[in-house]
């Protein structure tokens, strides 16, 4: 059985974009057990992650999608962070079905990694969700085992010395090294001052934070130059006040981001965007 690519494009729009072999989806068939499975692929009406993981596996066959086949951890590293952001999207706008389309693409992308290592035999996707299941109920001996953890602080605290042991993290830096680099750098802040914390590395209180941080402003507002290190150490402060006080530095930033740019729409809708007091009631909100 043969099938032509305006017919695939056709009846099956996830394989738009790509252009295959007609080796293998023209009159002539290549590889039959790579035939078979794309028969048994087009035969379905409905399909699971396995079916995912053949689809991604006949892509990146020699006969398959000419991009998908030449793709590296390296190359889509970048699409794998725009598909989390587009799931943080759908979930920000109560979008059950644009949950559903963005938590598919964020899978794809696993499946697609674990791909690339399969086909070195390095590892596959049933070993990907062996070790995180296993990870799972290590993690959780309060319900896979006889620890008692009747608290989410309990909890916590049992998670991050499992965490830890699994590590092999021995020192309270090592942890602080764990933190990835590449995280938004507010994000990486509070989860370093965060983690300092746990270790007994903490500013008193509010107050001696927000001291802290008027330091840093007059020492940038008196310099003749660039601040930077003191910028950057009023930036890892502000984190830390915002950690202090309960709020997620990267998300309210993110917030009022949103805030700052329907503030600018209504300024510019009023026509009063060349105002003289135009910039300071933009930068500055009177929310309480």
């Amino acid at each position: 059985m043969g099938y032509y690519i305006y017919d695939m494009y056709l009846k099956y729009p996830f394989f738009d974009g790509c252009v295959f072999s007609l080796g293998v989806l023209g009159g002539r068939k290549g590889s039959d057990s790579l035939q078979e499975l794309i028969d048994k692929i087009l035969a379905k009406k409905e399909y699971n992650v396995y079916d995912l993981a053949d689809i991604v596996s006949v892509l990146r066959s020699e006969n398959g999608c000419p991009w998908d086949k030449v793709q590296t951890h390296e190359s889509i590293r970048k699409d794998f962070l725009e598909e989390t952001y587009e799931v943080l999207e759908a979930i920000d706008c109560g979008d059950p079905e644009m949950l559903r389309e963005e938590l598919g693409d964020v899978l794809l992308q696993v499946v697609f990694h674990a791909q690339i290592e399969r086909e070195k035999s390095v590892f596959d996707l049933d070993a990907v969700a062996d070790e995180v299941c296993k990870k799972l109920i290590i993690r959780h001996p309060h319900v896979f085992g006889d620890v008692q953890a009747d608290t989410v602080d309990k909890v916590l605290t049992n998670w991050d010395a499992i965490k830890k042991d699994e590590k092999h993290q021995q020192t309270f830096t090592d942890t602080l090294k764990s933190v990835p680099k590449v995280f938004p750098s507010l994000m990486r802040a509070q989860k370093l001052t965060k983690r300092a914390d746990r270790a007994g590395v903490d500013l008193e209180d509010k107050a001696q934070t927000v001291a802290l941080i008027r330091q840093r402003l007059d020492q940038i507002e008196s310099a003749d130059g660039p601040q930077n290190e003191a910028f950057g150490n009023m930036l890892l402060l502000c984190a830390e006040l915002a950690r202090q006080t309960g709020i997620d530095a990267e998300e309210e930033l993110g917030y009022e981001c949103g805030r700052f740019t329907e503030r600018f729409e209504a300024a510019e809708q009023a026509g009063s965007i060349q105002g003289g007091d135009a910039a300071a009631l933009l930068y500055n909100c009177n929310d309480n």
